[in-house]
């Protein structure tokens, strides 16, 4: 819905997505680079103490067991703190430095696993910020054709595979790379020959496993598609307990969770199969390597052309070399895991269905209340319109009733004067300047809702009503329950006020939720009011209730009311009659009722049910 005429806003929190995995971590890791350079140092540190590890041994069987001299640059070490050969006190030297060097390896290991994971949490945290604020952006056209349990797998699940990817595999494949490079400087300084073999045997061996990632990628996203399927069906079937008791469906949601569940072992297993067969293949290329390297070495060891400490150190470097080596290739597919979940983010920081706000919107203050839909269109489906030039006045301090057929667009009506959707033709005026010139905060903030079914939040009383304003004091909170005659049952509940109510107002009535979400909006005191089929789903006795909690609602403010029950609409000023996009009729009740069209057949019909309502009671 962008166009150039309306710009979205830009924020650091809103940049444009990132095609690439290392160029993501690059971006997030921005604001950490005091910590970067404190792991970086770390790492160097745990790399350098891991090289220096097998060095003592070294010196211990050939400069004190055999007794040979030490070579430069350690030659100033005998010459100055071990003359005369002291071999034991070469021997507990070897042994304090073994003590050093693993207390400086282990300074460096806790340093730089403490500081990645400290920097992944915090950039996850921003990614996770990111997403939701990108989320928070966009229109409900969005939110129509997605289920929400995706969404939050994604911000989840997601975004905690790329948290392991930069705490874990990112860690180990900087300190794999510092190790594979230091080995090798140090293997071609001991037998420069013995160095090529592990040079030349890597390279096959991370071919070999390269040409599993594509099949590892593809299994992984078979494995997150399903997941995402089983934790939508367990949602479902929570959410529909009671429908599902009621109808003794249980059997059948288990069998279908059952099979979902299959599904996505069967995808983990085939992923894990393929994993699995990465790691034995290493493993026998490293052990003829070593048993090549091992005939070779003693055949050396034994004409004196190498030291038994020198083939140990080697020997020690080449299995550490192809630790690493292993665990880069192992990688493969925690790469190809994150990779897949950064395309998962990618679909959502990629939407570009946001209500765009215009460069220089204002803040509308307090507003008046008229409103003016000027020639205006919409559609939720290309070619499909939903409105079609509709054009209607309203004053401020006007009371409006909207109704007309069912799928003929009045709930739109009321979408679009907050713009929760844009229209694709035409202009929204509110005290006579189109809505797009103001801010999308400052708008709504002028607009009160009460809708068929109030949304209410796990969490207190007070908490729900204080929703409509957080400021609100507790004095305001009360007073606003007592208008919409919601205090007596408030007071009557175990805690009053501090009474949680459970997820979406389960523990309540219909008619209770209307009245704390009519005490919601009260307590926002907006001067624009929307009413959309704010009894529809309420008895007649609890409609009673709620419409005299209506009628102090709607005191000195713009009320546009939409309805199927046309009884709540008789004391409007004006009734519009929406039929197949348009504006069919308008006029006040009895304006209607003369004209003896759609209005008066919906009046009729809607009066005839109404009283059978009441003679079944």
């Amino acid at each position: 819905m962008k166009n150039a005429d309306n710009p979205a806003v830009t924020s650091i929190k809103d940049k444009t997505p990132l095609k690439n995995l290392g160029g993501l971590v690059i971006e997030l890791a921005r604001p950490y680079k005091k910590w970067l350079v404190i792991i970086l140092l770390a790492m160097m540190l745990e790399t350098i103490m891991g090289l220096a590890s097998p060095w003592p041994l070294k010196i211990i069987i050939d400069n004190v067991i055999n007794g040979e001299a030490l070579r430069t640059p350690l030659q100033w070490l005998e010459d100055t703190w071990f003359p005369g050969k002291h071999s034991m006190a070469l021997a507990a030297a070897c042994g304090i430095a073994l003590v050093l060097i693993t207390a400086l390896g282990g300074l460096g290991s806790y340093i730089n696993n403490y500081g990645t994971e400290r920097v992944a949490q915090y950039m996850a945290n921003d990614l996770r910020s990111r997403i939701y604020h990108h989320l928070q952006q966009l229109s409900l056209a969005y939110y129509d054709t997605r289920q929400v349990w995706k969404l939050l797998s994604t911000i989840t699940d997601d975004v905690s595979t790329i948290q392991d990817f930069i705490s874990s595999t990112l860690l180990n494949v900087l300190i794999d790379a510092f190790t594979i490079l230091g080995m090798l400087c140090l293997m071609l300084s001991l037998k420069w020959d013995f160095a090529l073999i592990a040079v030349g045997l890597a390279p096959c061996l991370l071919v070999f496993t390269a040409h599993f990632k594509k099949a590892v990628k593809k299994t992984t996203h078979e494995v997150r598609r399903q997941q995402a399927e089983m934790i939508t069906v367990i949602q479902h079937g929570l959410e529909s307990i009671r429908a599902v008791n009621v109808f003794g469906r249980q059997n059948f949601e288990e069998d279908h969770l059952q099979t979902v569940s299959m599904n996505t072992v069967n995808a983990a297993l085939k992923a894990r199969r393929i994993k699995s067969f990465i790691s034995p293949v290493f493993t026998l290329g490293v052990a003829l390597c070593l048993a090549f390297v091992l005939w070779r070495g003693a055949m050396l060891v034994l004409t004196n052309v190498m030291t038994i400490g020198a083939l140990t150190v080697y020997l020690s470097y080449l299995n550490k070399f192809f630790s690493p080596v292993k665990d880069l290739a192992k990688m493969t597919a925690n790469i190809a895991q994150a990779k897949v979940a950064l395309e998962r983010i990618q679909q959502i920081l990629e939407a570009d269905m946001m209500i765009p706000e215009k460069k220089g919107a204002t803040d509308p203050g307090r507003l008046k209340g008229d409103i003016i839909f000027d020639h205006i269109y919409f559609s939720y489906k290309p070619g499909v319109p939903v409105l079609n030039d509709v054009r209607f006045t309203i004053r401020a301090g006007e009371r409006i009733g909207i109704c007309g057929p069912t799928g003929g667009g009045k709930s739109t009506i009321a979408s679009l004067i907050p713009r929760l959707y844009d229209p694709s033709g035409g202009r929204i005026l509110i005290d006579g300047s189109d809505i797009r010139n103001y801010t999308l905060e400052g708008l709504r903030r002028e607009i009160g809702f009460v809708l068929q079914d109030t949304m209410l939040f796990y969490g207190s009383v007070r908490d729900n009503i204080a929703y409509g304003r957080p400021d609100a004091t507790e004095k305001e909170i009360i007073e606003a329950a007592r208008l919409a005659n919601a205090d007596d049952f408030i007071c009557r509940l175990p805690l009053g006020y501090n009474t949680n109510i459970g997820e979406r107002g389960i523990t309540l009535s219909g008619g209770e939720r209307q009245r704390i979400g009519i005490a919601r909006t009260l307590v926002r005191n907006a001067p624009i009011l929307i009413l959309d089929e704010p009894t529809a789903s309420l008895d007649a006795e609890a409609e009673k209730i709620v419409c005299d909690a209506l009628e102090k609602l709607m005191h000195g403010r713009t009320v546009i009311i939409i309805s199927h029950r046309l009884n709540i609409l008789l004391n409007a000023d004006k009734i519009f009659v929406i039929k197949d996009g348009r504006v069919a009729e308008e006029g006040t009740h009895k304006d209607l009722l003369s004209k003896d069209n759609i209005y008066a057949d919906l009046y009729r019909i809607n009066s005839s049910k109404y009283m059978n309502i009441l003679m079944e009671k």
